[in-house]
């Protein structure tokens, strides 16, 4: 296990991957505020520009400015009371536990596995986030123990989920919290940003005490977020949605190529 004083610092990595990062945690808080599932966007621009290191300082560094952006977009539903706290905060107890465990996991799993399988999960999360939902506007019935049950217990999966990978988790909330829990929209989306909150918290935590995150990147990348959410939010740029969909091709492809090749060709990239 690294200490958390031997993390990479921002002078280890060019220019260009710099601007990238940026780049990508802009065009992902956008998608956040305006889609959801910016995951998708940010982890392989993070796994392109963090080349020749293990995929474990991407995803920690991920979880810094992911969690710094979500942070505006919480307190944003926490301020219009849309965060039913009776569900949402042993919910936000669970998903820290579940993360913390999911992150745990991931640092022990091989470097070259966790490839295989982002290259595997990332089409899949990128399906299910673009394809749309219809939610409804009103509540649905369903008694009071069953519904917090299915949301504490979708808090711990969905939160193991996001400490061992991430992408797609405030979506995943979405479904499980209206879909099974029956809850209304605006109120299911308050309870999964402060439950994706205490996600991103807790593996953010686990993976700086073992030394997986670029701090210095992060921050800088996190400005980018709060910015993306900001226009994203205040709908400041005109067809905004549109922009998602030929982004996320865009990156997975490119994620795809990089990954791909150095799984079959490891003697160029070394």
């Amino acid at each position: 296990m690294l200490s958390i004083f031997t993390e990479f610092t921002i002078n280890q990595l060019p220019l260009w991957a710099v601007l990238l990062v940026c780049a990508g945690v802009f065009l992902a808080s956008l998608m956040d505020a305006i889609a959801g599932g910016g995951g998708i966007i940010s982890v392989p621009t993070y796994l392109i520009a963090f080349s020749g290191l293990p995929t474990y300082y991407a995803l920690g560094t991920n979880k810094l400015s992911a969690g710094i952006g979500t942070i505006f977009s919480t307190a944003r539903f926490i301020k219009n009371g849309l965060v039913d706290w009776r569900l949402a905060g042993p919910g936000v107890a669970a998903a820290l536990v579940g993360s913390m465990g999911g992150t745990w996991l991931q640092l022990r799993t091989p470097d070259i596995v966790l490839r295989y399988l982002l290259l595997a999960v990332l089409p899949v999360v990128a399906f299910v986030v673009l394809r749309g939902q219809e939610w409804p506007d009103t509540p649905g019935s369903i008694q009071p123990w069953r519904q917090a049950f299915l949301v504490w217990g979708a808090s711990l999966i969905v939160g193991a989920y996001d400490g061992y990978y991430g992408p797609g988790t405030g979506t995943f909330l979405m479904i499980a919290f209206i879909r099974l829990a029956k809850l209304d929209t605006l109120h299911a989306a308050g309870a999964a940003k402060a439950i994706n909150l205490a996600s991103n918290l807790g593996s953010l935590v686990t993976a700086l005490l073992a030394g997986y995150v670029s701090i210095g990147i992060g921050l800088i990348a996190s400005a980018a977020a709060i910015l993306g959410h900001y226009l994203g939010a205040g709908l400041a740029i005109k067809n905004g949605g549109k922009l998602v969909r030929p982004t996320v091709i865009l990156v997975l492809l490119l994620l795809l190529i990089k990954v791909g090749s150095e799984l079959l060709f490891p003697e160029f990239w070394s």
